[in-house]
């Protein structure tokens, strides 16, 4: 396992602000919090769709933006015994936690923001993950999209950019899962009360030349190919 110590420059300070949450102690009851309580309580989304596309996407080199504690990464079956995953986050806390989980593969470390260009090597990797990461990024789709061309510019051509994100706007969202979702807004934790499903969508759309699109719940999980 090793480490690359190398962070974009400027880091917006509610980029940093929002993924200091994100500490050790909350990490140990990160995948209950999430994978079994709000994911499928209030954005109405079975974890079972999150594993569903790690199942068919995830390639025997693997490039995780944003890595939450490793949890779909555990979880998957990479087409190959030996997968070569790569960790890209802002946050040490959540790398060291992940790395740990993942020990029994090979991983490498990046601290990173999806803000800005990758500090990895261009058309390296055989998948690209987005997991969960977009509805935590200030800004509306329409700025922070500029992810997915960051994402486009490390996979290789046919390999998979795929991923989550919880909206606001144009899914249905519970009287319950509203509630959840504007608190965590207020808290930073999520920065999502601008995003719709038309912009993901047009985001998807202008990135790369194939994609699909589906809604479960008040998450969209989307898969892309070929970027432009």
């Amino acid at each position: 396992m090793s480490i690359d110590q190398v962070r974009p420059e400027p880091v917006d300070q509610a980029v940093i602000d929002g993924q200091a949450s994100y500490h050790r102690r909350a990490l140990a009851f990160y995948d209950l919090v999430v994978f079994r309580g709000s994911a499928p309580l209030f954005w109405r989304c079975s974890p079972r769709n999150f594993h569903r596309m790690y199942e068919t996407c995830a390639g025997e080199k693997h490039l995780e933006v944003g890595v939450g504690t490793g949890y779909l990464l555990d979880h998957c079956p990479f087409p190959g015994p030996d997968p070569d995953i790569t960790l890209v986050d802002l946050n040490p806390s959540t790398l060291a936690y992940t790395a740990r989980r993942l020990k029994r593969y090979r991983t490498t470390q990046v601290r990173g923001n999806a803000l800005e260009p990758l500090p990895v090597p261009e058309a390296s990797f055989d998948s690209v993950a987005l997991s969960f990461l977009l509805h935590c990024i200030p800004g509306s789709l329409r700025e922070k999209g500029i992810a997915f061309r960051h994402a486009a510019q490390a996979v290789r051509p046919g390999g998979y950019v795929f991923g989550s994100t919880v909206l606001s706007q144009g899914v249905p969202v519970t009287r319950a899962g509203r509630s959840l979702m504007d608190r965590l807004n207020a808290k930073g934790v999520f920065h999502n009360a601008e995003d719709s499903l038309d912009d993901l969508r047009d985001q998807l759309t202008e990135h790369f030349t194939d994609h699909e699109l589906v809604v479960r719940g008040c998450v969209g999980l989307f898969r892309a190919r070929a970027a432009r």
